[in-house]
């Protein structure tokens, strides 16, 4: 689910600043009938059961408020969510990401939340990541921490100890080291450049280094400490104990490993129904920490739900979403799909599977900083990619790369 982070840059264009206001234009007490339909969009067909059940449940309790749950595939979702927004027709509720929010909150095309709701009850990274000038717009709803997934027939077959809590960027490199086999084609881990929130900007984060800095002004991808963070794994690469980037772009990493061809990989909660059903992992992984740099860190992303700024509806809409956040549907969410945001529920989740560690991914919450974000994230995204992939391919050194990166994000930072 959360490979989803990259964003184009069309997401960025002039028109979506013209569809904005301030709030709803319509009647709060809905159709001359008293009845409401509110429209909400959703991205993920795996959750769309979920969701119905949850626009089911919710109905039940507000009988004049029907919701019609919109599916539409993540590969269109911005595109058509742009389109809509800058005709003023946005979803009276829907699906927002870490990556977008400021574009959208800064446009006025999503509403500040209008019911004071309680964000205790959610981990303070995702609230912070979802509040804009001081204003908080919508709930979350689900959560995501990293995690190293590892193959348990390729670590028995080489005799290497499971991974443990505590082990270090250190024990992880001799053990990638020691599970790589040029003779079978194995190697110790995947070290792409696609998935930042699962790779690039854990290791960062880990090694003191930084994205953005707080106030979102400065890029610190010039920071020696953000170049180790990128350098754990152009070093595997020098290395061989990954893949070389051209064969994981043909092959991306979890292809190799569903395939046993990596011992290791970088993944998400998100990735729990991926594995358990896949013929090959199934029942050969299991999941650990992320090892431990200068310190421990993962990333931490969550979906918020947010109210179109145009809905006709506002007052029934901030309804629907403060129900979505809270520990009732948290409860349904927890038990059919991703990790629910509402602390104390995520047991039913966890419980699933009890073949694995997944309260690995629970755990790390305490030690989770959030995803990078700025109002003109894509932007920078791209430059991103288009710079590092000189370090990853070996066109140029890290550093070089790197510092020639924070002087372009620097650029577009300074144009927000």
């Amino acid at each position: 689910m959360r490979t989803f982070m990259r964003v184009g840059a069309a997401l960025l264009a002039a028109g979506l600043a013209l569809s904005g206001c301030s709030g709803g234009d319509g009647d709060d007490d809905g159709e001359a009938d008293g009845n409401v339909t509110l429209t909400y969009a959703v991205w993920d067909q795996n959750q769309k059961a979920a969701m119905q059940e949850l626009a089911a449940d919710f109905t039940r309790t507000h009988p004049t408020t029907t919701i019609d749950v919109q599916l539409t595939p993540w590969e269109g979702y911005w595109t058509k969510l742009k389109a809509a927004a800058t005709g003023g027709a946005a979803p009276d509720v829907f699906w927002m990401n870490g990556p977008n929010f400021q574009l959208y909150a800064a446009n006025g095309v999503i509403a500040p939340n209008a019911e004071q709701a309680d964000m205790s009850v959610y981990p303070k990274p995702l609230v912070d990541l979802y509040t804009y000038e001081g204003k908080n717009f919508g709930l979350p709803k689900d959560m995501d921490t990293v995690g190293v997934w590892f193959n348990k027939k390729l670590f028995d077959a080489k005799k290497v100890p499971y991974p443990k809590d505590g082990w270090t960027w250190a024990d992880f490199q001799d053990a990638a080291a020691e599970l790589t086999d040029a003779k079978t084609g194995v190697f110790g881990v995947g070290a792409p450049l696609s998935s930042f929130q699962e790779y690039q900007y854990d290791t960062i984060a880990q090694a003191g280094g930084f994205v953005i800095s707080p106030d979102g002004k400065k890029s610190g991808y010039d920071d020696p400490k953000t170049i180790a963070g990128l350098k754990f794994w152009t070093d595997l690469i020098a290395n061989k104990h990954s893949p070389d980037l051209k064969t994981m772009t043909d092959t991306v990493p979890l292809q190799l490993f569903e395939a046993g061809k990596l011992a290791m990989y970088w993944g998400g909660s998100w990735n729990v129904g991926e594995f358990t059903g896949n013929d090959y992992t199934k029942d050969k992984v299991d999941v650990a920490p992320l090892p431990k740099g200068e310190k421990q860190a993962t990333i931490i992303h969550g979906v918020a739900n947010v109210v179109g700024a145009k809905s006709e509806h506002p007052k029934q809409a901030w309804e629907f979403v403060k129900y979505l956040g809270s520990k009732p549907a948290a409860d349904i969410l927890g038990k059919k799909g991703p990790i629910p945001a509402y602390e104390g529920t995520q047991s039913d989740w966890v419980k699933a599977h009890p073949d694995l560690n997944l309260q690995t991914f629970l755990d790390a919450v305490d030690y989770a900083v959030p995803y990078p974000v700025s109002k003109n994230t894509a932007a920078w995204n791209e430059a991103e990619l288009t710079h590092l992939t000189k370090a990853w391919s070996g066109e140029q050194p890290v550093d070089r790369a790197a510092t020639d990166l924070a002087k372009t994000m620097n650029d577009l930072l300074a144009k927000e």
